[in-house]
């Protein structure tokens, strides 16, 4: 018998991960968007907006990998 991680707990362990991916992604897509002359996000801004943009990822994910585990372990 194993024991059942829940989606919460396991959202709470890859946040972190989550929300880094997302300020990576939103600093280079605002490098892209200064093609068309909008302006290049600081760090600062793209943290924040990566911790914004990181719940709903990361908790996808979370369920995602749950779905996973349940199928994995029936």
């Amino acid at each position: 018998m194993t024991a059942q991680v829940s989606v919460e707990r396991l959202f709470l362990y890859l946040y972190p991960f989550g929300a880094g991916a997302m300020a990576v992604n939103v600093f280079f897509a605002s490098l892209i968007w200064s093609w068309i002359g909008w302006p290049v996000l600081t760090p600062v801004h793209s943290v924040l907006g990566g911790a914004l943009l990181g719940v709903p990822a990361t908790w996808a994910f979370a369920r995602h990998i749950r779905h996973l585990m349940e199928k994995a372990d029936p």
